[in-house]
């Protein structure tokens, strides 16, 4: 495992994204990077016939959205604070938005801080069916092992995450469809806050990580017009989640479809830190093979064993894993993958996943239902590099 790993192995020293001040906030929508003390506020607005301001049209919201729908809005101001009185209508507000593109944040994400990890894939990774069972066992049986709390930062992600991902899957049982290009169909990330109580040597605190997902089609990270709002979020995040097809490995080799979109993701970023040959993004990557429940695996490979649920991450499994992983790419002639990691990131973790636990049958999932195996491993990883989950 090429990581400093649960057992605190040596690293070398890399350069990459540097540590984000504990008074600087990254908005979850627009990635813009500013302090504590800059947070703006929207006015409550006018109630009835009582005292307020009328709407204005937001013209930094409106750029975001990419239009004026829904953009006409009491005004942003500037305060300090939880709460801050407009300047012209002197009501008091709570809601804070961001300074740059005026979107709402959630109070929890402005009041904890918090991590921002990205999840990004090939193509045919499986990337909308991984989000949506990664939801729904982190608010369920995974939620209830690790005492976490996952909670929507906004009401466009609820109602995305109920239309497009929990009711064609769980409720109907149908295959989610293939994500279109962002190019013909914008949307914005499904953002949530996950939340967890830790105990320190001076008591317990509160943990959060920002979880910011793009439903990235593989195109989308060849195209100019939206590469550059996939470059910005995974600039800004502190952790990635990189999704690969096996299928796509034991077919293509050295030459498959995941190299090539990881080598898309990473040269840019690279460009972006302005990092020489020798240096390394300190971004800690976990790299994921989807639909490993298609895969003829031998009955003493790692994969094999479900993972024991013991509110913490096992460096024995982690390191079993990993190691199976790695001896998979080899067999398959895809051991570039590896090297790939090892050459440009100082962190990185290999994983296998399932998030159906099955093989479909056409467009709808197995008689079993939705059987989620180890879906939530690269995050539990991530949670223990941050010092929110023990070893």
């Amino acid at each position: 495992m090429r990581t400093e790993g649960v057992r605190g192995a040596h690293r070398r020293p890399a350069k990459g994204r540097p540590p984000r001040a504990k008074d600087a906030v990254t908005c979850p929508y627009c990635f813009a990077l500013f302090g504590r003390d800059r947070i703006a506020y929207r006015c409550l607005g006018r109630a009835g016939r009582g005292v307020g301001c009328d709407p204005v049209l937001d013209m930094e919201l409106a750029a975001y959205q990419g239009g004026q729908a829904g953009a006409m809005l009491p005004p942003v101001f500037t305060g300090r604070g939880a709460r801050a009185s407009c300047p012209d209508c002197g009501r008091e507000s709570g809601r804070r938005v961001c300074p740059e593109c005026h979107h709402e944040l959630a109070p929890a994400y402005c009041d904890t801080p918090g991590r921002i990890v990205a999840l990004v894939g090939a193509k045919n990774a499986g990337k909308s069916t991984y989000i949506a069972v990664l939801l729904h066992e982190l608010r369920n049986r995974v939620g209830t092992e690790l005492g976490t709390s996952l909670v929507a930062c906004d009401d466009r992600t609820i109602d995305r995450y109920k239309r497009d991902f929990a009711r064609p899957l769980f409720d109907q049982q149908r295959l989610l469809p293939t994500t279109p290009s962002a190019v013909t169909a914008p949307r914005e990330p499904l953002v949530y806050l996950l939340t967890r109580r830790v105990k320190g040597r001076f008591g317990s605190r509160t943990e959060a990580l920002t979880l910011v997902l793009f439903d990235t089609a593989g195109e989308d990270l060849r195209s100019r017009d939206v590469r550059d709002l996939h470059l910005r979020y995974l600039e800004a995040a502190d952790a990635i989640v990189f999704l690969a097809d096996p299928l796509e490995l034991v077919a293509g080799g050295a030459e498959s479809e995941p190299l090539d979109v990881l080598a898309r993701v990473t040269e840019p970023l690279r460009q972006r830190h302005g990092l020489d040959v020798k240096d390394r993004l300190r971004t800690p990557i976990a790299v994921a093979l989807t639909k490993i429940d298609e895969l003829e695996l031998p009955a003493s490979s790692a994969l094999q064993r479900s993972r024991v649920r013991s509110g913490s991450l096992d460096a024995d499994d982690r390191e079993a894993v990993d190691a199976h992983v790695r001896a998979l790419l080899d067999t398959w002639g895809a051991g570039d993958l590896d090297r790939y990691l090892e050459q440009h990131y100082a962190e990185y973790g290999l994983f296998g996943v399932s998030a159906l636990g099955g093989a479909p049958r056409g467009d709808e999932v197995a008689p079993g239902g939705v059987r989620p195996y180890r879906v939530e491993d690269p995050l539990l990883w991530l949670l223990h590099r941050f010092g929110m989950l023990d070893g």
